[in-house]
């Protein structure tokens, strides 16, 4: 595919603003938005945060707080498509059916498979206790079904290559018509970030899905990325995913991460699609 639709994702669920640039009020997301939207982003990947004082290190399902924050992208960035999350651990999750009927997005994350969630530090010890994060199919097919009701395109997320597989299982059983891939690489647990696993991913994926690779890293993350605009992959980068720019320094904002990937993009001789141009690939309402 010739044009290249970008991703940018601009916050993450758990990352502290007091440790790191990452953006947390309506306001602060719709400047990083606008940034990243300049720099060549057709998509926002949104996580939201608690608006209390001191507590935006942690996450909100509140559909207020997060209409608010779409409401603000919008308004900065003419034509954006929004992601939004829907990533949550355990069976009690019928708030975030209802945040997505009550936000109706153009797209949200449908995590489509059960991984163990797991790292460790150099001593061997778990960097957290070792969690599942659980996505059995009747789960799956509550996101699904919900996002099927409101018209919401899912983009799912396959951590290993078991899940990129389920999705098309997902589609020969009815359960979704349509599935653009995300390819979740970097996870201690999940794909390493190796550029050698793309083409692998891409042979059983289902033909004719649009897919696109979240790298999460340092500046090992750059020669995947390049690998997936060589091979015709969307692109997503952001200050979700890392910090780190291709020479190693520290980005400043996401525009810089978007500008550094709009630049693979044209390396690998793509153009970058505009929010209305990916809004026709992807099928969606202009």
């Amino acid at each position: 595919m010739s044009k290249a639709i970008i991703t940018c994702a601009l916050t993450g669920v758990l990352t502290d603003p007091k440790q790191h640039n990452v953006p947390v009020t309506p306001e602060q997301m719709a400047a990083e938005a606008r940034r990243a939207y300049d720099a060549g982003a057709a998509i926002v990947h949104v996580h939201y945060r608690d608006q209390r004082p001191g507590f935006g290190h942690l996450p909100t399902w509140d559909p207020k707080i997060c209409a608010e924050v779409n409401d603000a992208i919008r308004a900065a960035c003419p034509g954006i498509v929004i992601n939004m999350t829907t990533g949550i651990v355990g069976d009690d999750y019928a708030h975030v059916l209802d945040y997505l009927r009550a936000c109706r997005p153009e797209m949200a994350a449908c995590n489509a498979g059960t991984l163990n969630y797991l790292k460790t530090r150099k001593d061997g010890s778990w960097a957290w206790p070792p969690m599942v994060f659980d996505n059995p199919v009747e789960k799956v097919k509550d996101f699904i079904d919900v996002m099927n009701e409101v018209g919401i395109l899912p983009e799912f997320e396959c951590f290993d290559l078991g899940i990129a597989r389920s999705v098309g299982l997902y589609i020969e059983n009815g359960m979704t018509e349509h599935a653009d891939y995300n390819f979740v690489m970097g996870v201690a647990s999940g794909m390493p970030a190796d550029p050698d696993l793309l083409p692998i991913l891409i042979k059983y994926k289902h033909e004719g899905c649009l897919w696109q690779a979240t790298v999460i890293g340092r500046e090992d993350i750059w020669p995947v990325h390049r690998r997936v605009a060589e091979l015709g992959g969307n692109l997503r980068t952001g200050l979700e995913d890392s910090f780190y720019l291709p020479d190693g320094r520290k980005a400043s904002s996401n525009g810089e991460m978007i500008e550094a990937l709009a630049g693979v993009a044209r390396a690998a001789g793509r153009t970058v699609a505009s929010p209305k141009e990916a809004r026709a690939l992807m099928g969606l309402a202009a």
